[in-house]
């Protein structure tokens, strides 16, 4: 049977939070997504449910050209492109309407941050910061092996996943980007 594709969009968006992650971890791309929409106008991850207010946060299924990536102009960006079994896509997918499903109960882990600066997993129920989220459904989809747990994976930590392909690396809002996403399209 044919593999299938998923997509894993990493972020330098230049909000304040971005660039605090950037400042204690020397992590260029704080934010993490997965993509199952080559085109990605559907990208589910945990962050900012209104652009304008810094503090909303939550899940959230994002748009590479609206939002967030929208209202910051210089925003960075590097898309994997990950070939799954059929059974890893599916599995992603029942995950990812489960988080959809629960979407209104779910908060963003601030505190989990902290965690992550002084290696101590902080697990707060229904609450997730990007990366934890993208690992824990990779993780559970035996797509992604780490001997971390999702509250301690960064998201640089994720570019080391198996068969991932870097295709792009650059603006957002780029005739190059337009292009590359086009192309996958095709």
């Amino acid at each position: 049977m044919k593999d299938r594709y998923i997509y894993l969009v990493f972020t330098k968006t230049g909000t304040w939070l971005s660039n605090l992650i950037y400042i204690f971890s020397n992590i260029k791309y704080a934010h993490a997504s997965l993509s199952f929409d080559k085109s990605f106008t559907k990208m589910y991850s945990f962050g900012r449910t209104n652009p304008e207010n810094p503090f909303s946060g939550g899940f959230v299924v994002e748009s590479l050209y609206d939002g967030v990536y929208k209202k910051f102009l210089s925003c960075e960006c590097m898309i994997y492109r990950v070939p799954v079994t059929e059974e890893q896509y599916c599995s992603l997918h029942e995950q990812v309407k489960g988080f959809i499903k629960e979407k209104d109960k779910l908060k963003y882990n601030f505190l989990g941050l902290f965690g992550i600066l002084f290696n101590m997993p902080l697990n707060r129920q229904n609450s997730f910061f990007c990366s934890q989220f993208v690992s824990k459904v990779l993780i559970e989809s035996k797509v992604f092996e780490c001997d971390k747990t999702p509250e301690l994976i960064r998201t640089d930590e994720l570019f080391s996943i198996s068969n991932g392909e870097m295709i792009y690396e650059g603006y957002v809002n780029n005739n190059r980007a337009h292009t590359v996403m086009h192309v996958l399209e095709g």
